[in-house]
């Protein structure tokens, strides 16, 4: 049961990320390195709330509407951030980390460590599930749709890549 008074449209997330995989929201700035903004505009448009707004290392938030005066926190664009700041129990829906990728549902988050050394590199947004049960995810940078969610395809990729799968209560 959620006990919190917010609800998260695990729908509308699935529809702005495969609405927006492969083009970008004229009312956000785009990133070279735009993962995770991406993945923030989805939790978004689902009602994840915003909260801070104050201090660029606080809280989630994005102020503005694409423009070059826009501003934003750390966790709003950077992967490393965003992944603390889910994984930090102070987010206004609750957040959990599950094991297992198949715990996923439309609308969580996974985050990738390429090279197993602790700093979070790239986010992706679940948007579906294969046959075989396994989550698909979107993404930017590389713009990326229904993509496996291990990313063993990816350049990127290692032996050591480590993974975070944070579940978004509903």
């Amino acid at each position: 049961m959620n006990l919190s008074r917010h609800t998260y449209d695990r729908e509308r997330v699935r529809q702005y990320a495969e609405r927006w995989w492969n083009d970008y929201h004229p009312k956000f700035k785009k990133f070279e390195v735009d993962c995770t903004n991406f993945v923030s505009q989805c939790l978004l448009a689902g009602g994840f709330p915003m909260q801070g707004g104050e201090r660029r290392d606080e809280g989630w938030w994005y102020r503005g509407n694409g423009g070059e005066d826009d501003n934003w926190s750390y966790s709003w664009a950077v992967a490393h951030s965003l992944h603390w700041y889910l994984a930090g129990g102070r987010t206004p829906i609750p957040v959990w980390e599950v094991q297992r990728p198949q715990e996923l549902a439309i609308g969580d988050v996974v985050c990738y460590d390429w090279s197993g050394g602790g700093k979070w590199e790239h986010t992706t947004i679940v948007t579906g599930h294969g046959a075989d049960g396994m989550p698909l995810v979107n993404a930017h940078t590389v713009n990326s749709r229904h993509r496996l969610w291990s990313y063993r395809d990816s350049h990127a990729w290692t032996p050591q890549s480590r993974y975070k799968f944070f579940h978004i209560d509903d």
